[in-house]
């Protein structure tokens, strides 16, 4: 098995870090539900909805976001230049140390 570290704040400024394997299709958005962040992931990690909206906090190189990424982004609430969909980012050794913080909801 290969682990990384995830480094990632709550909507409530709490910081938490997380070994997240890497051998098994995971992306970010399901490591968040499965340590029980307030992540909805209504969607099903379609990129259909913003609810794992996060802003990618560190210099890891991410793959570029999807026209539907960028779709829903568009509609998203307080969207900074570095927001991101969670269920978009597939973990894999490369993410080693990643820092996110989930974006607030949307209101």
């Amino acid at each position: 098995m290969s682990d990384i570290t995830i480094y990632i704040e709550d909507r409530d400024g709490q910081g938490h870090s997380f070994k997240a394997p890497t051998d098994m299709n995971m992306n970010l958005m399901e490591l968040c539900k499965a340590n029980d962040l307030d992540v909805e992931g209504t969607c099903g990690g379609m990129a259909m909805c913003a609810s794992c909206h996060c802003y990618v906090l560190s210099d890891h190189a991410l793959h570029p976001k999807s026209e539907d990424e960028e779709d829903m982004l568009d509609q998203a609430f307080f969207v900074e230049e570095h927001s991101r969909l969670a269920c978009q980012i597939p973990l894999r050794k490369a993410l080693d140390g990643l820092k996110i913080k989930l974006a607030p909801n949307g209101a």
